[in-house]
């Protein structure tokens, strides 16, 4: 498995938009708004790095309204909780 987490900047009024588009990309686990430098985040799940490559450089170019993006590839896991648990706001 190889994962990685994706930053990304839409083009103005675009990010409910590209969020949407992202969330139906094959490999894409889960998208999130954000504030500050970086309108969306989203985190990729693909069975080998070859297969993230195809999605950041083929896929994603697909995608209209992404301005720019930058791909962060996890080397290795430093926590025992899971995605899901770290970004829960326990309500």
């Amino acid at each position: 498995m190889q994962n990685a987490v994706i930053l990304i900047n839409t083009e103005k009024g675009q990010v409910r938009a590209v969020a949407e588009r992202l969330a139906d990309v094959e490999g894409i686990s889960e998208v999130y708004s954000t504030c500050g430098r970086y309108d969306l985040v989203a985190i990729a799940r693909t069975r080998d790095f070859e297969s993230l490559a195809q999605l950041v450089t083929e896929h994603l170019n697909r995608v209209e309204g992404i301005r720019d993006t930058e791909t962060l590839n996890a080397m290795q896991v430093h926590s025992r909780h899971d995605l899901e648990t770290m970004f829960s706001v326990g309500w």
